[in-house]
């Protein structure tokens, strides 16, 4: 039998990250294949496979996907009745999982770990894969040249899903206090005026709500389908203020430089039950985003 490691991909693109890089480490130490189960996005409206736009290729094999409970019921019972490899493993809370560092094969990862403590053995060859090989547009172009050209700082604002009356209770949009904290104790930190890059999925409110004592450039020009162009900018900033959104997280994570500052949310979930202590990693600054 063939050794496999198989990851379940879904969700916006900060996810879709997350899993591929726990499967690409699982797989690299157990010398298995990887596999990607990308069948979630077959019956989904809104979002689309994204991690196309990476250097993810020479990574990724082709293999024969499990069965699934809900669509191929009967198969999907027979497969788990007989003990046929992959072995289902799923997420076990939020936190890091240090069992999960063992080298093991045929297995089918359902979750988001979302740590960098789950690759942290294998972080040049995840960097590597995750380098945007789609060209930027020209307008891309020319904002990555003046992002060059200056001391930029990235800052993510997302809002949308979160204020949802049904997300409102798991998450918490970052308080413009927050940003304009994140803001003071980044410019005291530089020997440089900065200019504030926004991003975010509601830029007129970005716009419109914060207000910095430095220049604040919103970049709302990418939608969607182009959010990996989003990702490229932000990862090409000086330092990086993030939101409690794993998008931000892995632009802030791809900018390469070891003197980058990323100060990001010291609590990622608005429900006191739900925590990730180990979202963050060491070194990047903890801030309240209460308030």
């Amino acid at each position: 039998m063939n050794k496999s490691i198989v990851s379940t991909i879904y969700g916006g693109l900060g996810n879709q990250m997350f899993q591929f890089a726990m499967g690409r480490a699982m797989a690299l130490r157990s010398g298995s294949a990887l596999v990607l189960d990308t069948r979630w996005f077959d019956s989904s409206p809104t979002v689309s496979f994204r991690l196309g736009h990476f250097n993810i290729g020479p990574a990724v094999t082709s293999g024969t996907l499990p069965p699934r409970r809900r669509q191929e019921r009967l198969s999907y019972y027979l497969w788990h009745a007989t003990g046929r490899f992959p072995t289902r493993v799923r997420e076990n809370g939020l936190g890091f999982d240090p069992a999960m560092l063992s080298p093991r094969s045929n297995l089918w990862l359902d979750g988001y770990w979302q740590s960098q403590r789950y690759f942290a053995d294998c972080i040049e060859v995840i960097a590597n894969d995750f380098r945007i090989v789609t060209p930027p547009s020209p307008e891309n172009a020319k904002h990555l040249a003046a992002i060059a050209a200056c001391p930029a700082i990235s800052l993510h604002v997302r809002r949308g899903d979160y204020l949802l009356p049904e997300n409102q209770a798991l998450f918490a949009a970052c308080s413009k206090q927050y940003y304009a904290k994140a803001v003071d104790q980044m410019i005291a930190k530089m020997t440089e005026e900065p200019v504030i890059y926004v991003f975010s999925d509601d830029p007129d409110w970005a716009r419109d709500n914060l207000f910095f004592p430095v220049e604040k450039r919103v970049m709302g020009h990418n939608g969607r389908d182009a959010d990996y162009e989003d990702m490229r900018l932000m990862s090409a900033c000086r330092h990086h203020i993030i939101a409690n959104s794993s998008f931000s997280w892995w632009g802030a994570w791809l900018n390469p430089s070891p003197d980058k500052i990323v100060i990001g949310p010291a609590s990622w979930f608005a429900d006191p039950k739900a925590s990730n202590p180990d979202i963050l990693p060491d070194g990047w600054l903890p801030l309240s985003n209460q308030g």
